[in-house]
Protein backbone atom coordinates (compact mmCIF):
# COMPACT_ATOMS: atom_id res chain seq x y z
CA UNK A 1 0.00 0.00 0.00
CA UNK A 2 2.82 2.21 0.31
CA UNK A 3 4.80 3.04 -2.50
CA UNK A 4 3.57 -0.50 -3.60
CA UNK A 5 0.52 -1.68 -5.95
CA UNK A 6 -2.78 -0.03 -5.04
CA UNK A 7 -5.42 -2.92 -5.65
CA UNK A 8 -9.11 -1.65 -6.33
CA UNK A 9 -10.94 -2.86 -4.04
CA UNK A 10 -13.08 -4.96 -6.11
CA UNK A 11 -10.67 -6.55 -7.72
CA UNK A 12 -9.08 -8.04 -4.56
CA UNK A 13 -12.15 -9.00 -3.44
CA UNK A 14 -13.29 -11.09 -6.75
CA UNK A 15 -10.17 -12.68 -6.49
CA UNK A 16 -9.16 -13.79 -2.80
CA UNK A 17 -11.05 -14.86 0.33
CA UNK A 18 -11.37 -11.55 1.31
CA UNK A 19 -13.30 -8.17 2.57
CA UNK A 20 -12.01 -4.74 2.25
CA UNK A 21 -13.61 -3.44 5.64
CA UNK A 22 -12.61 0.13 5.41
CA UNK A 23 -10.15 1.79 3.11
CA UNK A 24 -9.39 5.97 4.25
CA UNK A 25 -7.04 8.39 4.71
CA UNK A 26 -5.03 8.70 8.22
CA UNK A 27 -6.13 11.64 9.17
CA UNK A 28 -3.39 13.72 10.94
CA UNK A 29 -0.99 11.56 10.44
CA UNK A 30 1.10 13.70 8.50
CA UNK A 31 3.53 15.83 10.02
CA UNK A 32 3.15 19.34 10.71
CA UNK A 33 4.70 22.74 9.31
CA UNK A 34 4.03 24.99 6.63
CA UNK A 35 3.60 22.76 4.32
CA UNK A 36 1.63 19.70 6.18
CA UNK A 37 3.05 16.51 5.41
CA UNK A 38 0.65 13.84 3.23
CA UNK A 39 -1.76 11.75 4.94
CA UNK A 40 -1.07 7.68 4.74
CA UNK A 41 -3.92 5.21 4.54
CA UNK A 42 -5.86 2.93 6.74
CA UNK A 43 -6.69 -0.43 4.98
CA UNK A 44 -8.48 -2.94 6.99
CA UNK A 45 -9.29 -6.72 5.39
CA UNK A 46 -11.09 -9.60 6.90
CA UNK A 47 -9.73 -13.39 6.00
CA UNK A 48 -12.80 -14.60 4.88
CA UNK A 49 -10.85 -18.49 4.67
CA UNK A 50 -7.48 -19.54 5.82
CA UNK A 51 -4.30 -17.91 4.55
CA UNK A 52 -1.01 -17.22 4.27
CA UNK A 53 0.07 -13.25 5.38
CA UNK A 54 3.60 -11.37 4.32
CA UNK A 55 4.33 -7.92 5.14
CA UNK A 56 7.25 -5.84 4.45
CA UNK A 57 6.63 -2.61 5.31
CA UNK A 58 9.08 0.11 5.87
CA UNK A 59 8.90 3.09 8.48
CA UNK A 60 7.58 1.37 11.06
CA UNK A 61 10.47 2.36 13.88
CA UNK A 62 11.51 5.65 12.12
CA UNK A 63 8.78 7.90 11.00
CA UNK A 64 9.36 9.58 8.22
CA UNK A 65 11.56 12.97 9.02
CA UNK A 66 10.40 16.73 8.74
CA UNK A 67 12.30 19.41 6.65
CA UNK A 68 13.47 22.60 7.98
CA UNK A 69 11.84 22.75 11.09
CA UNK A 70 8.79 20.41 9.86
CA UNK A 71 7.60 17.77 12.06
CA UNK A 72 8.13 13.98 11.49
CA UNK A 73 4.75 12.13 10.13
CA UNK A 74 3.44 8.72 12.22
CA UNK A 75 4.95 5.73 11.78
CA UNK A 76 3.66 2.97 10.05
CA UNK A 77 1.80 0.11 11.86
CA UNK A 78 0.38 -3.21 11.12
CA UNK A 79 -2.18 -4.69 13.20
CA UNK A 80 -3.41 -8.49 13.33
CA UNK A 81 -6.53 -8.51 15.54
CA UNK A 82 -5.56 -5.60 17.43
CA UNK A 83 -2.00 -6.49 17.94
CA UNK A 84 1.02 -4.96 16.06
CA UNK A 85 3.33 -6.85 14.14
CA UNK A 86 6.57 -6.13 12.74
CA UNK A 87 6.74 -4.56 9.78
CA UNK A 88 8.79 -7.45 8.28
CA UNK A 89 6.86 -10.77 8.97
CA UNK A 90 4.79 -13.66 7.34
CA UNK A 91 1.77 -15.73 9.29
CA UNK A 92 -1.15 -17.65 9.09
CA UNK A 93 -4.95 -16.25 9.42
CA UNK A 94 -7.66 -17.73 10.29
CA UNK A 95 -11.25 -17.23 9.19
CA UNK A 96 -12.19 -14.29 10.68
CA UNK A 97 -8.98 -12.72 11.30
CA UNK A 98 -8.48 -8.56 10.67
CA UNK A 99 -5.32 -7.28 8.92
CA UNK A 100 -5.38 -3.44 9.83
CA UNK A 101 -2.55 -1.39 7.75
CA UNK A 102 -1.72 2.39 8.58
CA UNK A 103 0.70 3.78 5.98
CA UNK A 104 3.26 6.38 7.22
CA UNK A 105 2.14 9.70 6.76
CA UNK A 106 5.02 11.75 5.39
CA UNK A 107 6.88 14.85 7.45
CA UNK A 108 6.22 18.50 7.36
CA UNK A 109 8.36 21.14 5.76
CA UNK A 110 8.94 24.49 7.50
CA UNK A 111 7.82 25.94 11.10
Amino acid sequence: MSNALNTPVEALELAYPLRVERYALRRGSGGDGRHRGGDGVVREIRALAPCRLSVLGDRRRHPPRGAEGGADGARGRTLVNGEEIPGKDSRSLESGDLLRTETPGGGGWGR
